[in-house]
């Protein structure tokens, strides 16, 4: 998953699909999901004694969807897998450090663009308040 042709050969299912991405997919489930089901699944915490903390949120938003086709698409453009690419830094190839830094900038810029969203109505919420108190109990 770190060699941009095997990416992009596994995305171009119209043209000369390698099908080989999906036998590594396929091998990792193959370990992940018994070892979820009988190891993580029933622990209450952590192996650090650290409480798990799982989500709660189930709903599929549009911040969700959105984030999902970006991260989809750099995947697809760039042929680099973001976890392959992170261990790849060691290789010192420019295109990867590259595809990084990108990936930092892309990540800190959508920080920055929700915390000042998420100020923007929450200070909405804080002047409906004052005018609507009962609202807020």
């Amino acid at each position: 998953m770190i060699e941009p042709e095997k990416v992009i050969g596994f995305l171009d299912i119209a043209g000369d699909w390698d099908a080989s991405l999906a036998f590594v997919m396929g091998g990792a489930l193959a370990v992940f999901v018994p070892f979820y089901k009988f190891v993580i699944k029933p622990r209450k915490r952590a192996l650090s004694g650290n409480e798990m903390c799982i989500p709660e949120q189930t709903k599929v938003d549009s911040k969700l969807v959105s984030g999902s086709a970006l991260f989809g698409l750099g995947w697809g453009i760039a042929g680099i897998c973001p976890g392959p690419a992170v261990t790849s830094l060691a290789l010192g190839n420019i295109s990867i450090v590259l595809f990084f830094v990108a990936m930092l900038v892309g990540s800190l810029m959508a920080q920055f663009l929700f915390s000042k969203a998420d100020k923007t109505s929450q200070l909405q919420r804080k002047s409906v308040k004052h005018i609507f108190p009962f609202v807020w109990r």
